[in-house]
């Protein structure tokens, strides 16, 4: 395998792992929105990953049959962003600008505490990938090292 993929793989493990943060941050910011564009409250959104071929582009896998692209490395991308269908949870707070006629706000069904979980879920990963790129450096670092001593 080539060393240099692992720079791939791990950076697209990076790239995915910041869009997911970048989501759960907008769903705790957004945890107590009432009205969006769309109407309505905010809807709580989830990034879809997909795995994605390991090669810098298309021209790497010319002239490799389907056996070997099958041993292929996979990175991951995202595929997109969900919103959940969840219906919103409701409060009663007849004083609040965005109450409906019996009395009750329509809010984003956000747990906070799911949202922080997600969050350290997604920063532990993050690590991780990060510590595989660093370690593959220091890896090919130390093989050039070798190969001046020779």
């Amino acid at each position: 395998m080539d060393l240099f993929k692992i720079f791939f793989i791990s950076s697209a493990g990076m790239s995915a792992q910041r869009s997911r943060m970048t989501v759960v941050a907008g769903n705790l910011a957004n945890a107590e929105t009432t009205r969006t564009p769309e109407g309505g409250p905010y809807k709580r959104r989830d990034v879809i990953f997909q795995a994605a071929p390991a090669g810098d582009s298309f021209a790497d896998f010319l002239g490799v049959d389907a056996a070997e692209r099958a041993e292929e490395p996979l990175g991951v991308e995202v595929a997109g962003v969900r919103q959940s269908s969840r219906p919103p949870r409701k409060i009663f707070d007849p004083h609040h600008p965005d109450a409906n006629a019996e009395g009750y706000v329509a809010l984003p069904d956000i747990n906070a505490m799911e949202e922080m979980v997600d969050m350290m879920s997604a920063a532990r990963s993050y690590e991780a990938n990060l510590s595989a790129f660093n370690t593959t450096k220091s890896l090919i670092r130390r093989l050039l090292e070798i190969g001046r001593g020779s």
